[in-house]
Parts: structure tokens; sequence; C-alpha cells
């Protein structure tokens, strides 16, 4: 039918812009890790400037989504689909929007460095597993691999536990920078550990309409393709 022909190519064209904002999402939250650690205010307001680009493409599939959603004689699958990928481009554009904040706070407090010197090597790794989520992340939804969200969920788990760990850590009576870098330490924190939900959210998402199945973020741990 015409009308399931055009919805495919509108599908499709939403698939590629979808991929293409992970690859941004990746490149922001990369970038924006950098100038937080290296009090680097030009790269911060880079990633700033750039986020218009992220939420342009959340617009364009907005758009082609809605329209897609207007046709009728659409299947069940092209249904699930087109929702799916509404909420994840949503998704996405909230991950660039966190990356965003994390170059903001480095602009903020430039040209000081907004974690202490101990705690570099923590947010250094924060950093990396937010771009192995964002990464996979390009990954589920680019092959429907769902062993890739397996991984993104053992990622987030690791995230969750420095989260937690950098929260007891200024709250302890041995933290000795003061209440406005405890605010932001908490702060950045934060914005690591929810852009990575937002990664197993999609990925959680793509299973979906793979399997037509729900899953919560402890069960794509447990996914076997084999």
């Amino acid at each position: 039918m015409v009308v399931e022909d055009l919805a495919n190519r509108r599908l499709l064209k939403v698939h590629h812009n979808l991929v293409e904002m992970t690859h941004l999402v990746e490149v922001a939250m990369n970038e924006a890790t950098s100038a937080l650690l290296n009090a680097d205010l030009s790269l911060a307001q880079k990633i700033i400037t750039q986020d218009d680009a992220i939420n342009a493409i959340n617009n364009s599939i907005e758009q082609n989504c809605l329209e897609i959603l207007s046709a009728n004689d659409l299947t069940p699958t092209e249904i699930r689909m087109t929702v799916a990928s509404l909420r994840m481009s949503t998704t996405l554009e909230r991950m660039g929007d966190l990356a965003a904040h994390v170059a903001k706070q480095a602009r903020l407090r430039y040209p000081q460095v907004s974690v202490p010197d101990e705690l570099k090597p923590t947010f250094a790794r924060m950093g990396e597993i937010a771009n192995e989520i964002v990464k996979r992340t390009g990954q589920v939804i680019e092959t429907g691999s769902l062993q890739f969200a397996a991984d993104m969920a053992k990622n987030d788990e690791e995230m969750d536990a420095i989260h937690r760990e950098l929260f007891s850590t200024v709250l302890s009576p041995e933290w000795r920078h003061g209440v406005e870098s405890a605010i932001d330490t908490t702060l950045l924190s934060r914005f690591y550990e929810r852009f990575a939900d937002h990664g197993v959210t999609i990925a959680r998402r793509v299973a979906f309409v793979v399997t037509g199945e729900a899953y919560g973020m402890s069960d794509l741990s447990q996914i076997d393709e084999d």
C-alpha cells in the first residue's frame, strides 16, 4: 500500500535521525567531561551552543512521527515503532541537555575546576561510562541488538554505585572543600547518573519494539539473545 510505503520511508528517516542524535549526544558528553575536568571555557561554550542542533533533530523527529501517526491503515508494528521513536527522541534530547548542564557547570566555575582534584579520576570514569552507554544506545537503535542493551544495564549499575559513593563522600566528616563544592559535586554526579538512566530507558524501549515485552532496568542485564 502507498500509505504503508510512505510510513516505512518516514520511519526509516526517523531511524537515521535517532542514530545521528546519539552521535551528537556522545560528542557532547565527551567534550563536556573534558571541559569540566580541564576548566575549558571555549569548549564548554561550544557544547552549550551546539545543543541547539540536537534540539532541532528532535523537533524534526517529532514532526515526522506525528505525520506517520496521522496516516490511516498503519500496522500495529508501525504504530509501536513510531511511538517508541517519539519517546526515544525526547529521551535523547534530555541526554543532550544533561551534557549541556555539565558544560554550564564548567563555565560557571571557570577559571576554577568544578570538582576537587582527588575526585577528577572519579568524574573521568563517570564520563567514560556515560560515553559507553550512549555509544551502545546508538548501537541498540541502529541494530536492534538486545545484547547491547544488556551491556548498558551493567554500565548503569556501575554509574549508580559511583553516584552513591560520591553522595556519601560529600556528607562525610572528612569532606574539607566546603558547601559550594559539595553542591557542585552532587549536582554533577546527578547529571551523569540521570544521563545513564536515560540511555537504559531507550534500551528498554527498543527491547519492547523487538520483543513486544516490557523490560525493567534490572531485566535488561539478564537478556540473552542466544
